[in-house]
């Protein structure tokens, strides 16, 4: 495994993004873990943060793109620290953009921030996990209703690895759908594998019975 996976996986735990226990998914399955990008909450730990999308999206996304969409609410500030990131760690200055959940029908109008995508733009789409892509799915059809754009990556930061709509995970569905291909930071069976008995801040988050959750519930929903 890359370090900087290694390092991320152990960001998302500090910083209580990372959690194990006993919660409910938004498409009602019980899980023994869960991502909530939403407890970020320092200058340091969204810095962080856009630094390792930056640094992904350099590793896998070969190609020019234009943009860094970022669907509300989550997406909104990872597209922003991702495109800081990629501009101080890579010298490379793209724009992004992000959406409202309510049409804004005063000043300019419309229900997308930032940069407006044009005829010919290459957008990469910043989310924070992938479990169902229903998400995915709606933000693809907002954005060619804006413009006759090209979605060239999703970029998240956990692929749950589980079974859409499908025997096949939502990210080969997407793929299948829409010739969209998924870059996670890193997937849940590397955050086993990192973490399975080790020890962090003096607390091992992942020991015998917590890893027996973890398979069980990739046995029973996610695609090996």
């Amino acid at each position: 495994m890359e370090a900087y996976k290694q390092q991320f996986i152990e960001f998302m735990v500090k910083a209580g993004a990372l959690t194990f226990g006993d919660f409910i998914t938004k498409s009602g399955r019980k899980t023994p873990y869960f991502i909530n990008t939403g407890n970020y909450r320092t200058g340091s730990q969204i810095a962080k943060l856009g630094d390792y999308y930056a640094e992904c999206i350099h590793r896998n996304i070969k190609e020019d793109f234009d943009i860094l969409f970022g669907p509300a609410y989550k997406g909104i500030p990872l597209s922003v620290a991702a495109s800081i990131s990629l501009y101080k760690q890579y010298g490379k200055d793209v724009n992004y953009c992000f959406n409202r959940k309510e049409s804004k029908d005063h000043g300019e109008g419309g229900n997308l921030v930032g940069c407006k995508p044009k005829d010919g733009d290459r957008v990469v789409i910043i989310e924070d996990v992938i479990t169902a892509g229903t998400s995915v799915r709606e933000t693809i059809p907002l954005l060619q209703a804006a413009a006759k754009v090209q979605v060239v990556g999703l970029v998240v930061a956990v692929d749950r690895m589980e079974r859409g709509k499908t025997n096949k995970t939502p990210a080969a569905e997407i793929y299948e759908e829409f010739g969209l291909k998924t870059y996670p930071i890193v997937t849940v069976r590397e955050i086993i594998d990192a973490l399975y008995g080790k020890e962090i801040d003096g607390r091992v988050y992942l020991d015998d019975v917590q890893k027996a959750r973890m398979e069980a519930y990739l046995e029973q929903y996610c695609v090996q």
